[in-house]
């Protein structure tokens, strides 16, 4: 079992920054990739970015973005800290949503189905 708790949401304006962070526990040499998804009200949890978690290869480092997203979040990790960053910057009003970090133990994907544990999830609001 891998547990995994976020951290770092809050209320901050139009054009602002945060930064999440994901402490991931347990079997984490099993993690292979992670990822960041987001949920609105009464929606699917959406694709955000997703990183490799362990190895040496190029996948190792692989990052994937929505494009929704893309040049204004970066996705990072820390292995020695076991934990996975989202800085998002150029924060928009459509950004507001609950953010979840995922973990899978097989390579890259952008369904949330895919992913075989999460986290309690982060509120995110951007007020315009």
């Amino acid at each position: 079992q891998v547990q995994l708790v976020e951290s770092g949401g809050g209320l901050v304006q139009a054009g602002g920054s945060l930064r999440l962070s994901c402490a991931a526990s347990g079997r984490t040499s099993s993690v292979y990739f992670m990822g960041w998804f987001r949920q609105y009200p009464g929606k699917e949890r959406e694709f955000v970015s997703s990183i490799g978690w362990s190895g040496y290869s190029w996948n190792a480092y692989r990052t994937d973005y929505a494009d929704s997203v893309k040049g204004r979040f970066t996705i990072s990790r820390d292995n020695a800290k076991n934990t996975l960053y989202l800085q998002m910057d150029s924060l928009k009003p459509e950004d507001t949503a609950v953010y979840y970090c995922g973990a899978r133990s097989r390579g890259a994907s952008r369904s949330a189905g895919e992913y075989d544990y999460w986290g309690q999830g982060t509120q995110v609001t951007v007020s315009s």
